[in-house]
């Protein structure tokens, strides 16, 4: 299948993967003739094993042992979250092998982990700070490293690891094969794809900007006021089904998060201040269902392979219109069918106009008119009697007065006016 080796086959079979994706379809053969590939594919597609297969192939096929501190392959991603994932798809890989894999990323201790590069390992999957962290320690060596991946590349750029990867990428060999998947293609990507690849070839499953076809889509216009209470209305309309709900700050995620609770909807937050073990304690608190709701800022959110995610909500728009088709991929994955719903208040149709244009297509509205260019978020006096205005029924409120989960002043919406772009630290 595909070229790969029996032995990785068996490795699928025993993983419960039958069926190749497009995007394993379309990487697998030219990364396994050595080729650097450019994959454009949408988030929840396989791309870990389209390059993964091929990385574990070619190690296996060489004999060779790591030199220490030094790494045969390595792997780049975003988010603490995204390492872990992809660390645990290559142990059912190399299952039963003489492999050796090794995850380093920040918010834990550093001691353990240069202690784990000492010996030298096959397969490094680190984050961007935390691997420059080490190598200026001397800790890691990638003199080796003939094989080279970076994953979910546009989130990197937008996180700021732009001047990491200018620094790792002199100290690798200009003698290795490099794969780069991304699922948006913006200017700084062709740069960065020019500085790293090869004569690539492309292979590309959806367009630059498209979303996953069984996402359902569609958008509220609400006051600014009311965001609170209806979201709540359509968490309680699907009660106990696992959603994802996106603030802009790490504050609005944490004050979202316990509104939530106290109105009698479970949730827990996560973002860049929370320790690895709280975002940790989060994460297995939502996939196990103890917790149903999960709202997190974009940075934390980034990479997270969470199948149960029925439904997602932008709360707040994002500031850059790709990181739209980022938030909303987080349902929908491996073919399965999920619903994107956004809540966007007057002051937000910038944000929305630009998201748009990305996706080529206007969001399908479910309540309320598209707000016009002169009108402006109500003034703090109107808005606390605008609940009452809102008469547009729809997506579980039945046309009720939408006020925030805890009552009161707690209506305010989570991260306020403030817009600020990508932080590295979220």
């Amino acid at each position: 299948m595909l070229g790969l080796k029996p032995r990785l086959i068996a490795a699928l079979t025993e993983m419960g993967i039958k069926d190749p994706t497009p995007i394993q379809k379309q990487g697998i053969p030219p990364a396994l003739e050595g080729r650097d590939v450019m994959g454009l594919a949408q988030t929840g597609t396989g791309k870990t094993a389209a390059f993964g297969l091929p990385l574990v192939q070619h190690l296996l096929a060489d004999d060779a042992r790591p030199d220490k501190r030094c790494a045969r392959a390595l792997i780049l991603a975003p988010t603490r979250e995204l390492v872990s994932q992809i660390g645990e798809s290559l142990d059912g890989f190399i299952k039963g092998s003489h492999l050796k894999v090794a995850k380093v990323v920040g918010g834990v201790g550093i001691t353990p982990q240069i202690k784990r590069m000492e010996r030298g390992v096959d397969l490094l999957v680190a984050t961007p700070g935390r691997l420059i962290d080490l190598m200026d320690r001397g800790a890691v060596d990638l003199s080796q490293t003939h094989f080279l991946v970076l994953d979910e590349a546009d989130q990197m750029l937008d996180m700021g690891f732009i001047h990491a990867l200018r620094k790792i990428e002199p100290k690798l060999p200009k003698d290795r094969q490099t794969l780069l998947f991304s699922a948006t293609m913006p200017k700084d990507m062709e740069k960065l794809a020019a500085t790293y690849l090869s004569h690539p070839v492309r292979v590309q499953v959806a367009t630059s900007g498209q979303t996953a076809d069984k996402i359902e889509q569609s958008i509220h216009f609400i006051a600014k006021a009311e965001k609170p209470g209806l979201l709540l209305d359509l968490l309680r309309a699907h009660e106990g089904e696992a959603a994802l709900v996106f603030a802009r700050t790490k504050h609005g995620s944490d004050r979202l998060a316990k509104q939530l609770t106290s109105a009698g909807v479970n949730a827990v937050a996560i973002h860049g201040n929370r320790s690895q073990g709280q975002r940790t304690r989060a994460l297995e608190a939502f996939t196990k269902g103890e917790a149903p709701v999960l709202v997190a800022t974009d940075v934390a959110a980034r990479g997270l392979d969470i199948p149960v995610v029925k439904h997602v909500y932008n709360y707040e728009l994002p500031n850059v219109p790709e990181t739209y088709v980022h938030r909303i991929g987080r349902t929908a994955r491996a073919g399965r069918e999920g619903a994107a719903i956004t809540l966007c208040a007057p002051d937000e149709m910038g944000e929305l106009k630009d998201i748009e244009k990305v996706i080529k297509g206007e969001i399908p509205v479910a309540t309320g008119r598209r707000w016009s260019p002169s009108q402006e978020e109500a003034k703090p006096k109107q808005q606390r009697g605008g609940g009452n205005r809102r008469r547009s029924g729809g997506g579980g409120g039945g046309g009720q007065r939408h006020g925030a989960p805890s009552g009161g002043a707690a209506a305010k919406p989570s991260g306020g006016n403030r817009r600020r772009g990508p932080r590295k630290s979220a």
